[in-house]
């Protein structure tokens, strides 16, 4: 009986665990597939994701200037834009606002931390008020108050990088862009600026086409500028807009306000002294052959070129704009979203996120980095002040020699070596990288005040200024020359 038993058993729990495997393989089975499913699934949506720049959620064109309503469409990138208006993000101070000057903060103050800078723009507008930029935000309500504007009569040429200008441009020219920049630069800025202030700052539509988001260029200084360099270099009929590369345009958008320029006397227009080249010689060699001079030195008498804010030109003159290295990719770091990346519209200092600027290229802890460029940074503050002592000294003897009997000659001599040694100390002083954009370049500049503001001293004191050799190709850095070659004379002639 026991083992007729066991045979029956036996049959009937083989029967059961059949059952129970075949049951268990059928739900991993059914898992697996989902799981792939899923998994196939989303790789697909993350591959649309990626494939889709934007979902359109308004419609945008020429007329849209509140970077709000692109915000509708593009909500991570106007989320970081934002930031550019926080003043948690930067050196700022909180004020009580009056009603002549409504701004509840104000940024740093230049003039009370160095009062060289008083010195060097005397009987000049930016001998009153120079305080630190801040975040794009501001540009435009931080003109319109600063004493430069309340206090000066100032043109309306002045608002071309501090107001959105694509919708300006083609209402006062009546649909021609070009006519209307004209037209805003020959008013006065209190009458350009009533009809612009409601085009906010610099925003959205002044980069990127409404209809395709394209990288653009809205001004035609830079259109005129970046055509008559291209000219220079053995390029005819350059378009901008038709001829630079993608990854051009990550620099050019930025370089259509961050430039060196001048009110041409001519016809007030916003103009480039590009057509001889970027470097600083270039541009001194511009403005030596047309004779131009933006103020008279109140001190000494000197006719005196202001530079601006020469950081595309100094960018193009160092490593990083030679390895095509573009302001973007350190100023507006790619981020991720979802299967996207989105360039961070805060456009602020590469530091806030080192290792997704610098990081990306060099393989360095973010504190090693940090550290390289607060060592570039300092060593041209301690150049700078060796030269920018030299060139008070300079404006300080011309000053109290016009009063003791120090022959005409001489004196004019001295005003002369003032005129070179001031605007290349202005142009690395308004440049805004401290020394970073192209350290060995900017070095070399400052080592031009310091020798030019000492020849000034010895031309006044009657003595024989020794003759030094002038600077070949000022990109020498970026680019050395091949053995054997031959350096480029820039010809800078000497004071005169």
């Amino acid at each position: 009986m026991s083992g007729s038993n066991q045979s029956q058993y036996r049959p009937r729990v083989s029967r059961m665990s059949k059952t129970a495997l075949f049951i268990v393989f059928l739900i991993a089975g059914a898992l697996v597939v989902a799981g792939i499913v899923a998994l196939l699934t989303s790789i697909f949506n993350h591959k649309q994701e990626g494939r889709e720049q934007f979902t359109q959620v308004v419609a945008l064109d020429e007329t849209v200037v509140d970077p709000a309503v692109w915000g509708q469409n593009f909500p991570e990138q106007y989320e970081s834009y934002m930031k550019t208006s926080d003043p948690r993000s930067g050196n700022y101070f909180p004020r009580t606002p009056t009603a002549d000057d409504p701004r509840e903060w104000l940024s740093y103050d230049n003039l009370a931390n160095d009062e060289r800078l008083v010195t060097m723009w005397s009987g000049y507008p930016f001998s009153v008020d120079y305080t630190e930029p801040r975040g794009h935000n501001w540009m435009l309500i931080d003109q319109r108050y600063t004493k430069r504007t309340t206090q000066f009569k100032q043109p309306g040429y002045c608002l071309n990088c501090h107001v959105s200008t694509p919708k300006l441009f083609n209402d006062l020219g009546d649909g021609d862009a070009e006519a209307g920049w004209a037209k805003m630069n020959a008013m006065t800025y209190d009458d350009a600026y009533e009809i612009a202030k409601h085009n906010g700052a610099v925003a959205c539509i002044d980069c990127h086409d409404p209809a395709t988001t394209e990288l653009r260029v809205t001004r035609p200084a830079f259109e005129k500028g970046i055509a008559a360099y291209k000219a220079s270099q053995g390029v005819s009929d350059y378009d901008v807009n038709r001829d630079a590369s993608t990854q051009e345009m990550r620099a050019y958008v930025c370089a259509q306000c961050h430039v060196e320029y001048y009110r041409s006397p001519t016809d007030d227009n916003l103009t480039f002294p590009w057509s001889k080249g970027l470097t600083i010689d270039d541009a001194y060699n511009y403005y030596q052959e047309i004779d131009f001079t933006d103020f008279t030195h109140k001190l000494t008498g000197a006719s005196i070129i202001k530079a601006q804010h020469p950081d595309f030109e100094t960018w193009s003159n160092g490593t990083h704009g030679q390895a095509g290295v573009t302001c973007a990719d350190c100023h507006m770091a790619y981020q991720s979203s979802g299967a996207k990346k989105v360039s961070n519209h805060h456009v602020t200092t590469p530091m806030g996120d080192v290792n997704g600027t610098c990081g990306t290229c060099h393989k360095a802890s973010d504190d090693e980095l940090k550290a390289r460029v607060a060592t570039i940074q300092t060593r041209f503050y301690q150049a700078r002040d060796v030269s920018f002592d030299a060139l008070v000294d300079l404006i300080n003897d011309i000053e109290k020699a016009q009063t003791d009997g120090t022959p005409a000659d001489r004196i004019e001599a001295a005003r002369n070596y003032q005129r070179k040694a001031q605007f290349y100390m202005d142009y690395v002083e308004s440049e805004n990288s401290h020394g970073f954009h192209a350290p060995e370049y900017s070095l070399r500049i400052l080592n031009d005040v310091t020798d030019t503001a000492r020849k000034g001293q010895l031309a006044l004191s009657g003595a024989d200024v020794p003759s030094t050799p002038e600077p070949g190709r000022a990109n020498n850095e970026a680019a050395p020359l091949p053995a054997g070659s031959t350096p480029i004379n820039t010809s800078v002639p000497s004071p005169s």
